[in-house]
């Protein structure tokens, strides 16, 4: 599985949803201005971004170098660092929040990642992760299609997180209180079926893994199946995530 891709892809694959969800997630985890804010798995800066529009002061980490060089570029007073979740490079208490958009279900180990969130926000501070839910979020239409020609394809809905109850199961074990856990929704409108289906090319992800393994052949079916269960466009995503947050 990739994320060392080109942040221009990983933006026209994944950031048409993220941007829109981080509006709603940062709402979700009470964030405001002048609030400093731990942006875990920042990847190209959807949530970042929001984070800066709403007056936080941002800090930012991911393990995809090419990652942290657009936020570089983009956001040149922002501290990135490349890093993972579960060895966090940072002072405990230095965070008011720490955030993780569309994180937890690749960290390798969520409870310890979680925990070091935990570790570097202060006392009464907010840990907060949403994950796309495997049955209605922004990639279940894919699923969806892949499901029709290969009924037993591995797909994202066993990651962690991606099920009612999961979130907060990992922040109780990671040590947080007053844990609550909701879904929050996006919706999104493909002006055609194109637009939605190419970056599925782009190689990010699960996804991008499954649709680089198929042959040529492969793939034009594939696109075929999915063309005929969301038609020609315009159509709309409606992506659902689980979203959770609880106090250190």
């Amino acid at each position: 599985m990739s994320f060392d891709v080109p942040p221009d892809a990983y933006t026209r694959f994944m950031g048409r949803y993220a941007e829109p969800l981080a509006k709603v997630f940062a709402a979700f985890s009470g964030i405001g201005a002048g609030d400093k804010v731990l942006d875990v798995g920042c990847g190209p800066g959807a949530l970042t971004a929001h984070l800066l529009s709403l007056g936080a002061r941002v800090t930012a980490i991911d393990p995809s170098s090419p990652f942290v060089d657009a936020i570089r570029a983009g956001f040149p007073h922002v501290e990135v660092r490349v890093g993972v979740a579960e060895e966090l490079p940072y002072d405990t208490d230095a965070f008011d929040a720490a955030l993780a958009q569309l994180v937890v279900h690749f960290m390798p180990d969520p409870v310890v990642g979680i925990g070091q969130m935990v570790r570097v926000t202060r006392p009464g501070g907010v840990v907060a992760a949403c994950v796309w839910d495997g049955a209605t979020g922004a990639l279940a239409p894919f699923w969806d299609a892949v499901h029709l020609i290969e009924p037993d394809a591995d797909d994202e809905a066993l990651l962690s997180g991606a099920r009612r109850g999961h979130l907060a199961e990992i922040f109780a074990a990671a040590g947080l209180r007053a844990v609550e856990e909701r879904p929050i929704t996006v919706d999104v409108v493909h002006p055609t079926f194109e637009e939605w289906w190419e970056p599925y090319t782009f190689g990010v992800g699960p996804a991008g893994d499954y649709v680089r393994r198929l042959d040529d052949d492969g793939r034009a079916r594939l696109a075929s199946v999915a063309r005929e269960q969301v038609g020609d466009g315009p159509f709309t995503v409606t992506a659902t995530a689980w979203a959770a947050r609880g106090m250190v």
